[in-house]
C-alpha cells in the first residue's frame, strides 16, 4: 500500500506521471464532463447510433431492461438498452459489440446492495457478443464503467447503465419517471461521467480490450479504419485540446500484477493541493488518503477540503460497514482539522430527504480534474478493476487560463447544484469570501441543500464491521487464502453466453 510520503510527481513538475499514477496521457479534442445520469443515458446512445465497426461496453452492472429517455424518446431505434443493442447492428451492417458485465456470487450481491440483473434479451442477436466476466479475486468487483465507440469516443467514469441510476440534476423528491422496470420507485441519484475523443479514446479503448482479454482469452485489434466522428451533436466539451490521463486499479491475478494508480493519484492530489480541494466520492473508507488528507489538515496553510458523501451507504449491511468506517475517519479528520479546514457533507432534497452520491469526482485547486469509478474506500485502491480519467493544466499549456477556468467551473457547477443556486451566485460569494468552506456555509440554506456532518449525525454509525477487511478489503496482493481462489479460477474452463443465450466453455 502507498503512503503519503510515497507521493511525488514528476521530474518536470507534473503531476500526472505515466508509470506512476496512470496508465498514459493521450490528447483528446474534446473532453466533457457529463454530470447525471439524464443527460449520460441520452448522449451515449446517440453516440452509438453512429458506431460502424464495434462498441465494447465494460461494466459492473447491466440492465436490458432500462431506457435511455423515460421521459419524451427523441433519439431513433428502440429506447430500451437490451432491444436497441440487438437493433443497431441489423441497421449498421458490419457494427459488433461486445459487452462484458462482472459476475455477481450470491454473497457479494447482499453486501453491496446489487438489484436484479437482467440480461437475457441481448441473446437474439449473433453480432452482440455478451460475456460474464469471472476473472476476479474473491471478494473483488470489476467497478469500471466505459464505453467505447470505434475508438473515436470513450464514455469513463461513475454511472451503470442499471436500474435506480437514471435522474436529473435537481434530483426532486418525487419524479415520475424515477421508477424501476417493475413499477417501484427509487430515491435521487446524483452521478458522473466523462466523454473524450482522439487518442484518449483510445487509451481508454486499450483498457477495454485488456480487460476483454484477460476475461475471454480473445484479443481484439484497435479500430483503425472508421473516419466517422461519433460524438453527439449537443454533448458540448468541458475543455478542447486537452491531455487526458488514464488511471488504474487492477487486482494481483494469475500473470496480472497489481496496479495501484488511482491510489498513487489520490495521494499526489492531496499533497498537490494549494488552496481547494473538493471531493465527491459514495464512501469515506480508506484511511491511507484519511491519513494523507489528515496530514494537510494540521498544516496552517495548508488547503481548504470539502467532501461531498451520501447520508448512507445503500443497503443495510453496507452501512454497518461503510458508514462505520467513515464514522472512524470523519472522527481522525476533524481531530486533525486544527485551522477548520476542512468540511463533510451530504446533499438533501427540497423535504430533506437524502441524495444519493454515487459520483466520483476529484477537483484539485484550478489545475487537475478527476473523474472516474473509483471511490475513497480500500477496494477501489487494490482489490477492484476501476478506471478513472484526469487532466492537468501544465505550465505549458497553451490554452491554460482557459482550461483553469473550466476545471473550476465543473466544481462550481456541482456545488452549485447541491446548493440549489444559480452557478454566479456561488462564484460571487466565493469571490468575496476567498473560502469554499465559507461560500458553502453561507449559501446553505432550507430545501436542496448541503446538511454539514458532525458528530452529532453519525455519533450512531459506530460498528463492528468498520475497517472490516471482510467488507473491504485492501488487495488481493499476499492474501493465502485470496491466492488459492485466484489461481483456481484462472484454471477454470472460462462460462461464456453464446449468441443463443447459452452456456458455452
Amino acid at each position: 500500500m502507498t503512503s503519503i510520503d510515497d507521493a511525488r510527481g514528476g521530474a518536470s513538475g507534473a503531476l500526472l506521471v505515466p508509470g506512476q499514477n496512470c496508465y498514459g496521457i493521450g490528447r483528446a479534442d474534446r473532453f466533457a464532463c457529463i454530470i447525471d445520469a439524464a443527460d449520460y443515458f441520452r448522449f451515449a446512445k446517440q453516440a452509438m447510433l453512429g458506431a460502424r465497426k464495434r462498441i465494447m461496453l465494460i461494466g459492473w452492472d447491466f440492465d436490458t431492461r432500462i431506457e435511455f429517455e423515460p421521459e419524451e424518446q427523441t433519439l431513433d431505434g428502440p429506447n430500451d438498452l437490451g432491444d436497441f443493442l440487438n437493433w443497431l447492428p441489423d441497421h449498421q451492417p458490419g457494427l459488433e459489440i461486445h459487452l462484458l458485465k462482472w459476475s455477481v456470487g450470491a454473497f457479494t450481491a447482499i453486501t453491496r446492495g446489487m438489484t436484479p440483473v437482467f440480461l437475457a434479451n441481448l441473446a437474439t442477436n449473433r453480432n452482440v457478443h455478451l460475456e460474464i466476466d469471472t476473472r476476479h479475486p474473491l471478494r473483488g468487483a470489476h467497478h469500471q464503467k466505459i464505453v467505447v465507440i470505434d475508438d473515436r469516443i470513450a464514455f469513463c467514469g461513475g454511472i451503470d447503465m442499471t436500474v435506480d441510476r437514471w435522474d436529473r440534476s435537481d434530483h426532486r423528491d418525487d419524479h415520475p419517471r424515477r421508477v424501476e422496470p417493475n413499477g417501484n420507485s427509487y430515491g435521487p441519484w446524483h452521478d458522473a461521467t466523462a466523454a473524450v475523443d482522439g487518442d484518449a479514446a483510445r487509451l481508454v479503448g486499450d483498457i477495454a480490450r485488456q480487460r476483454w482479454l484477460v476475461a475471454t482469452g480473445e484479443d481484439l485489434a484497435p479500430v483503425d479504419d472508421v473516419d466517422t466522428d461519433p460524438w453527439p451533436d449537443q454533448l458540448a466539451p468541458t475543455m478542447r485540446s486537452v491531455d487526458v490521463a488514464v488511471a488504474r486499479t487492477l487486482p494481483e491475478l494469475d500473470q496480472q500484477d497489481e496496479v495501484r494508480e488511482i491510489e498513487q493519484l489520490y495521494l499526489d492530489a492531496i499533497r498537490s493541493a494549494k488552496r481547494f480541494l473538493y471531493i465527491e466520492s459514495q464512501y469515506l473508507a480508506a484511511r491511507v488518503i484519511a491519513d494523507a488528507i489528515a496530514q494537510r489538515l494540521r498544516e496552517s496553510d495548508g488547503p481548504e477540503i470539502v467532501v461531498v458523501l451520501p447520508r448512507h451507504a445503500d443497503g443495510w449491511l453496507e452501512q454497518k460497514a461503510m458508514d462505520g468506517a467513515r464514522r472512524r475517519l470523519l472522527h481522525q479528520l476533524w481531530d486533525a482539522d486544527e485551522h477548520q479546514h476542512f468540511r463533510a457533507y451530504h446533499p438533501v432534497t427540497a423535504t430533506g430527504g437524502p441524495i444519493y452520491v454515487h459520483a466520483k469526482v476529484l477537483v484539485m485547486d484550478d489545475r487537475l480534474l478527476r473523474v472516474g469509478s473509483s471511490n475513497l474506500n480500500n477496494r477501489s485502491l487494490g482489490l477492484d478493476s476501476e478506471c478513472d480519467l484526469a487532466v492537468e493544466v501544465s505550465a505549458d499549456d497553451p490554452s491554460a487560463a482557459e482550461h483553469r477556468r473550466s476545471i473550476v467551473g465543473v466544481r462550481d457547477r456541482l456545488i452549485a447544484e447541491h446548493l440549489a443556486v444559480p452557478v454566479a451566485e456561488f462564484r460571487d460569494e466565493l469571490e468575496r469570501r476567498q473560502s469554499l468552506i465559507g461560500a458553502i456555509d453561507h449559501l446553505r440554506g432550507e430545501g436542496k441543500t448541503l446538511e454539514r456532518f458532525d458528530a452529532g449525525t453519525i455519533a450512531d454509525e459506530e460498528s463492528p464491521l468498520a475497517e472490516n477487511d471482510l467488507m473491504d478489503p485492501e488487495s488481493a496482493k499476499g492474501n493465502p487464502v485470496l491466492t488459492r481462489v485466484i489461481r483456481f479460477v484462472a484454471g477454470r474452463p472460462l462460462r461464456r453466453l453464446s449468441s443463443t443465450g447459452t452456456e458455452r466453455p
